[in-house]
């Protein structure tokens, strides 16, 4: 037995297409149980394969589906050249087809086969789950709606981040947010569903500003809308303000992806001779460097126009007053969609609150349900969706 887990272990050695899957802690660990000799004694035959299985176990206890979600998410030569639907190379997609029935014979390995070349009974060890797979069919039918799943990082994940040393990277804790959690602005959020189903469709779709009071579901929208999109294939990157300059450097990334991406900028705003000020009006009028056709810009805003100014700089010293002030309106206008959240009355604030109590099953007579939530926004001094929530919270 201990002779058959080697020669999988070279077999697994000799894959250059799906080279990167070997980087996973699982395969290693096994290579260091292979390399063990039989000679040696059972306590380091167990604690090796113990260290295999307990990376099992961190990623569920089902070795096959680990298998499977490693191989899928690999991105290489192979599946790039699927999604860019360029010509393949004949021994490419005859070296990726056995190299999968590789994996597949490892994603199939049993405890009982590690404890017979142990010599020990398999109730003696830790045991794992597994199953036969056809991995070259699964990949196959994954290939076919590579549009939805993608590859790399972005097929596990919905929602990515910039890191400071210039790497997208998945927001493991990102918000799940679902649309049948909101309550109100309704037409509002429409609008954005329908802008992106557009993008999804691969039909005419509008970056889009949403701007408008502050706690009154901008951003949850951006990522409501997100997470409603996923299985079809939607992804969002989110940029800080300043972070801006790392456009070109995005969208030259997710240029060629078969996945669809929305760069979310959130809380948006300018001062005068902001230098992000060019970089995003740029992306926004489609320059070629900084703007990819698998993405669209969502961004928020408490400030209908973006750039800050004061009554100074409507009086300057400029020759051409004129052109100035509509330089610092070009930006807001390049969105092609303008949402405006504005700030709820009364009306709509109680019946907020009124349908989260009904949520929450908040017991309590409406009218004076209605007392404290007032009391409770001027408190606040002022009324949204959000004081509402935070409302509702403060009785639970």
């Amino acid at each position: 037995m201990k002779n058959r887990l080697q020669k999988l272990h070279t077999r697994l050695c000799s894959c250059a297409v799906f080279r990167g899957v070997l980087e996973h802690p699982v395969f290693s660990l096994f290579g260091g149980f292979c390399f063990l000799d039989t000679e040696d004694d059972i306590y380091a035959q167990m604690d090796s394969y113990a260290g295999f299985v307990a990376e099992i176990y961190e990623h569920g206890g089902n070795l096959t589906e680990l298998v499977k979600r490693i191989v899928f998410a690999d991105e290489n030569v192979y599946i790039k050249s699927i999604a860019k639907e360029e010509q393949i190379n004949p021994h490419i997609v005859s070296s990726a087809e056995r190299e999968l029935k590789i994996f597949a014979e490892f994603a199939a390995l049993t405890a009982n086969d590690f404890a017979e070349c142990m010599g020990v009974e398999v109730k003696e060890i830790p045991v794992f789950d597994s199953f036969n797979a056809d991995m070259v069919t699964l990949y196959k039918e994954r290939l076919q709606e590579i549009h939805k799943h993608g590859y790399g990082i972005f097929s596990s994940y919905c929602m990515f981040r910039m890191s400071d040393d210039k790497q997208i990277e998945p927001i493991a804790s990102a918000d799940r947010i679902a649309m049948d959690t909101f309550i109100g602005y309704e037409l509002e959020r429409q609008q954005v569903i329908d802008n992106t189903r557009a993008f999804v469709e691969r039909r005419p779709a509008a970056n889009t500003l949403l701007c408008g009071d502050a706690g009154t579901g901008k951003s949850s929208t951006v990522k409501a809308v997100a997470n409603a999109f996923f299985d079809e294939g939607v992804r969002l990157i989110e940029l800080r303000k300043d972070q801006l300059c790392y456009l070109p450097y995005v969208m030259g990334k997710i240029s060629g992806n078969p996945l669809r991406f929305i760069i979310f900028i959130d809380d948006l705003s300018f001062n005068q001779n902001d230098d992000n000020f060019s970089m995003l009006k740029a992306a926004l009028e489609g320059s070629a460097s900084a703007k990819a056709e698998n993405a669209v810009i969502y961004a928020t805003s408490n400030r209908r126009h973006i750039i800050k100014e004061s009554f100074g700089d409507r009086e300057g010293d400029d020759v051409h007053i004129n052109d100035t002030l509509q330089e610092t309106l070009s930006l807001s206008e390049r969105f092609g969609l303008t949402v405006l959240f504005q700030k709820p009355n009364k009306q709509l604030y109680l019946d907020i609150v009124r349908r989260l109590a009904q949520r929450f099953d908040i017991k309590m007579e409406q009218k004076e349900l209605e007392i404290k939530a007032e009391a409770f926004a001027l408190r606040k001094g002022n009324r949204s969706a959000r004081c509402a929530e935070q409302f509702i919270e403060s009785l639970l």
